[in-house]
C-alpha cells in the first residue's frame, strides 16, 4: 500500500510584527541590568541641586544626596559624585566638599578657580574639616547610612559656586550625565528634572525661603552592573539533621591560581601578612579566603531550639575579605514567621514590609560601638545573633525547608542560596530515605513476583 507523501514545510516571510515578538523574546533571554528590587521597589538615592543665589556670572547652589533605599548603604572610601557641564561652567569655589582634579586653569590671571574640568568629579571632605569649610550634612567622609537604617545620615550636601552659567533662571542649564560611584559602579543615573523649588524652613521655624530653580536626577542601582559575580552566599543547618548545607561551590567564582595567581589566600599561610599588605591594600576588589564559595561573606542560617510554643534561629555572618571592615553592615532576610519574631539578640530588627501589611521581611544591623563593624576574615571576623519566634499553629512546620530563608541579602547584595532539595529536611521526610525505601519495596515485590513464576 502506497504511503502518502509528506508535505514539504515551507517557510513563510516574517513581518514586522513577528520580527518585533522574535527580538523582545530574544532580549528576554539576554541578562537584565534592570535595578528594580521587589524588596525595595521605591528605593534609589536623589541628586538634588538647588540654586539659591544668582552671581555676576553663575549662581551659588546646594547639591544633596539622599539616600532612599531602605538597606543599601555606602560605606568607606564613600561616594563619588559626576557629571557634564552643559556650556562652559567652572566651580569657583565650593564648601562641604571637593574637586577630585582641578583641570586647566591657566586662561585665568587672577586667582584660579576650584576646578575647570568640563567633566567634574566630587568627593565628600572627611570628619575633622574646619567649620570654615562646612555645610550641614557635610563632611563624612563620602559615608551614606540607608534610610530604614539611619534616616537622619542618610543625606549628603555641598555647597558650589558654578561660574560662566549665566545669572537668570532662562540663562542657566542643569548639568547632564550625572554619574555615582559608592565607592564603586552600580548605579545609573537618569537626566535632571526641573521640579517645584526646594521650600527652606529657618532654625526657629517661623520663616521659610525657597530655591531659585531646582533639579533633581534620580539614581538607581543594580547588582548586575556593579559586578557580575555575587558577593555573599548563605548555607544552612539545623538541630534535627546532622547534614551542614554549604554554600553551592564556586557561588562567588572559582579558584584559579593557574590563570589568575593570588585570588584568593590560604588562612595559615606563611604569606598572608605580605599578602594582605601588599601593593594592592587600598584595592576595591575582594582579598578573600580560599573556600570552595569564594564568597567575601557567608550568612549562615542555623534552627537551633525547637520548644512548644517557640522556635530559635542563630545567624552568623562571617567575612572572608581580608581587605574590607564591613562599616554600618545590614542584613534582610525574608521568612513567613517574621510577623511572630517575639526576640531578638545583639542585633537591631526592623521589619520592611514591601507588600504592604505581610511582614515576612526583616532588616538586622549590629549595636553601635559593639558589634557594628564586621572586621576582616580572620578568628574575629565574624558576628551573631539569635532570634527567637512565636509559633503558628496555622503554618508552623518544619517540613521542607519551611525554616529557612527565602531570600537573604548583604548591604544590599542578593545572596545566593543553596538549591531548594539540598535543604536539611526531617529524618522521617527525607526524599533520599523515601527514595530509597519505594526502590527497595519495588526490588521485593519483583522478586517475589519471580519467584512465583519460577515455582509455577
Amino acid at each position: 500500500m502506497a504511503t502518502a507523501a509528506r508535505p514539504i514545510p515551507r517557510f513563510l516571510p516574517l513581518g514586522g510584527a513577528s520580527i518585533a515578538l522574535l527580538l523582545a523574546l530574544s532580549a528576554a533571554l539576554v541578562p537584565s541590568s534592570d535595578a528594580y528590587d521587589p524588596l525595595d521597589p521605591g528605593g534609589n538615592i536623589t541628586i538634588k541641586w538647588d540654586v539659591i543665589q544668582w552671581t555676576d556670572d553663575g549662581y551659588r547652589a546646594v547639591v544633596s544626596l539622599y539616600n532612599y533605599q531602605q538597606y543599601r548603604h555606602i560605606q568607606p572610601p564613600g561616594w563619588k559624585l559626576g557629571w557634564v557641564w552643559q556650556k562652559k561652567e567652572i566651580i569657583w569655589k565650593m564648601l562641604g566638599g571637593q574637586a577630585t582634579e582641578q583641570g586647566d586653569c591657566s586662561r585665568f590671571k587672577t586667582e584660579p578657580p576650584h576646578c575647570c574640568k568640563r567633566k567634574p568629579e566630587i568627593v565628600d571632605l572627611l570628619p575633622g574639616t574646619p567649620y570654615s569649610l562646612q555645610i550641614a550634612n557635610c563632611c563624612k567622609g563620602g559615608v551614606l547610612n540607608s534610610w530604614a537604617q539611619d534616616s537622619a545620615n542618610a543625606v549628603a550636601s555641598f555647597e558650589i559656586t558654578v561660574g560662566q552659567a549665566g545669572s537668570s533662571s532662562k540663562t542657566v542649564k542643569a548639568p547632564m550625565n550625572f554619574t555615582l560611584k559608592a565607592p564603586g559602579p552600580g548605579y545609573t543615573c537618569g537626566p535632571a528634572k526641573v521640579v517645584r523649588p526646594t521650600k527652606f524652613i529657618s532654625p526657629d521655624g517661623r520663616r521659610s525661603t525657597q530655591a531659585l530653580k531646582t533639579w533633581n536626577a534620580t539614581c538607581t542601582y543594580s547588582q548586575f552592573v556593579a559586578q557580575r559575580s555575587p558577593t555573599c552566599c548563605v548555607s544552612l543547618s539545623s538541630f534535627y539533621n546532622d547534614t551542614i548545607v554549604n554554600c553551592p561551590t564556586c557561588s562567588c567564582g572559582c579558584q584559579n591560581n593557574n590563570s589568575r595567581p593570588g585570588s584568593c589566600v590560604e588562612g595559615n599561610s606563611p604569606y598572608l601578612a605580605s599578602v594582605v599588605n601588599g601593593p594592592d591594600t587600598n584595592s576595591l576588589t575582594p582579598l578573600v579566603e580560599c573556600t570552595s564559595h569564594m564568597c567575601p561573606i557567608r550568612v549562615h542560617w542555623h534552627v537551633k531550639v525547637n520548644y512548644k510554643d517557640y522556635w530559635r534561629v542563630k545567624i552568623t555572618v562571617t567575612n572572608f575579605n581580608y581587605r574590607m571592615n564591613y562599616s554600618q553592615w545590614n542584613l534582610v532576610a525574608q521568612h513567613p514567621n517574621f510577623d511572630n519574631l517575639t526576640t531578638i539578640f545583639s542585633f537591631n530588627y526592623k521589619p520592611l514590609n514591601p507588600y504592604g501589611t505581610i511582614n515576612d521581611t526583616g532588616m538586622l544591623w549590629g549595636i553601635k560601638y559593639y558589634n557594628d563593624l564586621l572586621v576582616t576574615a580572620g578568628p574575629d571576623g565574624n558576628v551573631q545573633s539569635e532570634l527567637l519566634f512565636r509559633k503558628d499553629p496555622a503554618a508552623f512546620t518544619f517540613q521542607k525547608g519551611w525554616a529557612f530563608p527565602r531570600r537573604v541579602y548583604f548591604n544590599g547584595d542578593n545572596c545566593v542560596m543553596p538549591p531548594p532539595d539540598a535543604y536539611p529536611w526531617l529524618p522521617n521526610a527525607s526524599p533520599r530515605l523515601l527514595s530509597a525505601s519505594l526502590t527497595l519495596t519495588l526490588v521485593a515485590v519483583w522478586t517475589a513476583i519471580a519467584f512465583l513464576l519460577v515455582q509455577a
